[in-house]
């Protein structure tokens, strides 16, 4: 099975292919530039540098945010396009459950994506169990309810507030390495696992995941990552 997967819930994205479950090659994008001017030419470099041919790809997956506006629904528009033109499904994935996914091994996990104001989008992740369902908070607030149990931060915000994050939570804090990784290589992992376990929704069935107050009905209750 091979997965194409897109990720622009960070400043430059990536984009990555899977064949069955075993990332083949994933590129970063350019941070330089907004999305609608790198897409879908970032899609089809990667094609050409693998080899593979749109036809070919079986599953379609994207980053459904929380992140940017602007990036979450040029990504999704962008990828609902090529599956819809090509007749596959599409998969989404939360950017929580990959951050999650890459800091494995650790009991509890702090997923935390800049949402600019001076806040961060976050989700708390125990023992691969989404335990507490994505919010928006300043950084302080959400660090004062984590104190007590040592946990692992990982996300582009987590670097940003890596200073506020030591010195307010000290030992019990740990910095993810690498603390801001490519997420689509993960997307298409996690998007093989669901295709083969029957889920396979069509394109436009896609919700991003955009955490801002008013869309308080995004919380869900604890499950399973991916």
């Amino acid at each position: 099975m091979l997965v194409l997967a897109l990720d622009t819930t960070t400043k430059g994205g990536s984009c990555a292919i899977a064949r069955d479950g075993v990332v083949v090659r994933e590129r970063s994008g350019d941070g330089t530039r907004v999305p609608d001017t790198r897409l879908p030419g970032d899609l089809m470099m990667l094609l050409d540098e693998t080899g593979i041919a749109l036809r070919e790809i079986d599953v379609f997956a994207v980053a459904t945010g929380p992140g940017s506006f602007t990036g979450l629904r040029v990504g999704i528009a962008t990828m609902q396009g090529v599956a819809f033109a090509e007749g596959k499904p599409l998969i989404g994935v939360s950017a929580f459950d990959a951050l999650a996914r890459v800091a494995h091994g650790s009991a509890r996990v702090a997923t935390w994506i800049e949402a600019w104001r001076g806040e961060v989008y976050a989700a708390l992740y125990e023992d691969g169990l989404e335990t507490q369902p994505p919010t928006i908070a300043a950084p302080a607030v959400l660090l004062a309810r984590l104190r007590g149990t040592r946990t692992r931060f990982i996300g582009e915000a987590a670097g940003a507030h890596r200073d506020l994050i030591l010195a307010a939570l000290g030992t019990d804090a740990e910095i993810g390495d690498p603390v801001a990784p490519l997420l689509a290589g993960t997307m298409a992992r996690v998007a093989t696992e669901m295709a083969d376990a029957g889920h396979r929704p069509a394109p436009h069935s896609i919700r991003p995941l955009y955490v801002r107050r008013p869309d308080a009905e995004h919380a869900r209750d604890p499950r399973p990552v991916g």
